[in-house]
């Protein structure tokens, strides 16, 4: 079945929303989930109620939204202004089958179009499959978080 790749429009909130709790994917197990997921969803519900929902694409099959990214900008710590995914997710189901690469290479397509010439993105340290997956894409890790316990 052939996947396409379009600009997300408002009957497919519901879809997309429903796609953000593959958003938590990998998040550290010191960390509560359920705040986890309730952030992840409310990011994704802020971009698809934003007034200019260009910045969003779908991947449809058979006019139904297998996965979705999420693209815009954002001022790195140095000033400079990069292209910026907030959110990628793919449908358990479709997972493998190289729907995540078209949403991706769309999102570097929005990138270039408007004059970036960097699109950074962050993904947990232990969302390992997400990790190698942009790495295959040619991503290369720029800054590392760490943090300790303290109750130890």
């Amino acid at each position: 079945m052939e996947v396409r790749i379009a600009r997300y429009a408002p009957q497919d909130r519901e879809a997309v929303l429903t796609l953000a709790n593959r958003l938590s994917t990998g998040a550290a197990p010191w960390r509560d989930l359920d705040a986890v997921v309730a952030v992840t969803t409310g990011w994704v519900r802020e971009a698809v109620d934003a007034p200019d929902g260009d910045d969003i694409w779908v991947a449809r099959e058979n006019d139904h939204v297998v996965g979705f990214v999420h693209v815009g900008t954002r001022t790195h710590w140095t000033g400079a202004v990069d292209a910026y995914v907030g959110e990628l997710a793919v449908a358990a189901s479709h997972t493998g089958r190289g729907i995540g690469e078209l949403l991706m290479r769309r999102a570097e397509e929005w990138a270039r179009e408007a004059g970036h010439t960097r699109l950074t993105l962050e993904t947990g340290a232990g969302n390992a499959p997400a990790r190698r997956f942009y790495a295959g894409l040619g991503y290369v890790t720029e800054e590392v978080v760490l943090t300790r316990d303290l109750t130890v």
